[in-house]
């Protein structure tokens, strides 16, 4: 039995009911008419777009994703502006973007809606930097925080210290124009104002960490103030989230309950050491019935000065698979749903008690991998790697785990 596969199998029905294109389309065959104009910012935009264009057959709309995540058709389509800019790390066309996107909202009708389709990695697509604030200066904070240790909300917290249009900010550029923001989360909590770091959601100004390098502090606080939770002008935002980490556990849980055995969805969010988290689930797999067991979150890893290959999810699984050594009958499989896992083209890893095994003989040695965060290669040398290419959705991690008795 190929338990890799059966996960694989599991994993695409979590990322069928998280669909961007279907899920917007769904949500505008619900609306009156629409007349207005598409803004899509985000790793699942390009998805997204789909689905509006599936609607509103005309519309003009501007598309601010990641490299590689466009779709050949919509590189055809009359009245689609494209921009692909850096992730997970801003580059200079991510201001382009920035500015490119207050050009497009401003020569919009004046009397007609605007739709937004925001999904996660809008921090790092698109800026408008505050005056005397640099691209080097913008990179070097991104850089610190994807290698800080710091959760989400905390990272978005301090990204919206340095802009101009997150933390509720673009706002200010809509004039009298009402605006529907459509949201795919990777967030927990499903908070509207830590995805994409809150382009136009009311928030407060965060207070800054104790815990900062130098200089950080006062790059954090050049950023304008953000408008007032009680300005008038949050009346015309209407803002839904259409799906998160949750909807695609539920789907797992419906393709998993199709295979006819026991299935354990663990609701306990995964957060924190991405490598202390991976050992923890083995173990509790160990002692765990037979079944199908699912987790969702988003875990973090403290970056060494020089990283190898991999991402959160493939130091996860290696070090679940250190745990698992020797053990029949259980495999796990952790992923970003976006398809990418951290800076590389893989989405995460499957590996199961002789994974590591194949390692060593192999000539690898495991927990020097995972000491150098250097995952990605120990996993691709014994194939272990799972790659998906862009899904079309962007919704934190899942882990999938079958344990068969034996």
């Amino acid at each position: 039995m190929n338990t890799c596969l059966l996960l694989r199998n599991v994993l695409d029905a979590a990322l069928a009911a998280t669909d961007g294109r279907a899920l917007v389309a769904d949500d505008l065959r619900r609306r009156d008419a629409w007349l207005g104009s598409i803004v899509a910012i985000g790793k699942a935009a390009a998805s997204m777009l789909e689905g509006a264009l599936d609607v509103m057959l005309d519309a003009h709309a501007l598309l601010i994703t990641k490299d590689g995540h466009v779709s050949p058709a919509l590189h055809h389509r009359a009245g689609v502006e494209i921009i692909e800019a850096g992730h997970p790390l801003p580059d200079a066309r991510s201001l382009d973007a920035g500015r490119r996107l207050l050009a497009f909202i401003a020569a919009a009708p004046a009397d007609r809606p605007l739709l937004f389709l925001l999904s996660g990695g809008a921090s790092s697509l698109v800026e408008v930097l505050p005056e005397g604030v640099a691209l080097e200066d913008w990179q070097w904070v991104n850089a610190w925080l994807l290698g800080s240790g710091l959760d989400i909300h905390a990272m978005n917290a301090l990204r919206k210290r340095l802009s101009c249009i997150k933390g509720g900010r673009l706002l200010q550029h809509l004039g009298e124009r009402p605006a529907v923001v459509l949201m795919i989360s990777d967030v927990p909590g499903d908070d509207p104002a830590s995805i994409g770091s809150g382009l136009l959601s009311p928030s407060e100004t965060p207070a800054l960490f104790e815990d900062l390098p130098d200089g950080l502090r006062s790059l954090l606080s050049a950023a304008p103030p953000t408008p007032a939770l009680d300005d008038s002008r949050w009346a015309s935002v209407e803002a839904r989230i259409l799906a998160g980490n949750a909807t695609a556990l539920d789907g797992a849980v419906r393709a998993a309950l199709c295979l006819g055995v026991p299935v354990y969805r663990h609701d306990d969010l995964l957060r924190g050491d991405a490598a202390e988290t991976g050992a923890r689930l083995a173990h509790e797999l160990i002692g765990a019935p037979p079944g199908v067991h699912l987790w969702g979150g988003e875990t973090t890893v403290n970056l060494p000065e020089q990283p190898g290959r991999g991402g959160r999810n493939q130091h996860l699984a290696l070090s679940a698979a250190l745990a698992l050594e020797g053990q029949a009958g259980i495999t796990l499989l952790a992923v970003g749903t976006d398809g990418s896992d951290g800076p590389t083209q893989d989405a995460g890893a499957c590996v199961d008690g002789g994974t590591v095994a194949a390692m060593r003989a192999a000539g690898i040695a495991p927990e020097d991998a995972l000491r150098r965060a250097d995952s990605g290669s120990a996993l691709a040398a014994v194939d272990a790697l799972i790659r998906t290419e862009p899904t079309g959705t962007n919704v934190m991690d899942v882990v999938l785990a079958i344990k068969i008795m034996h």
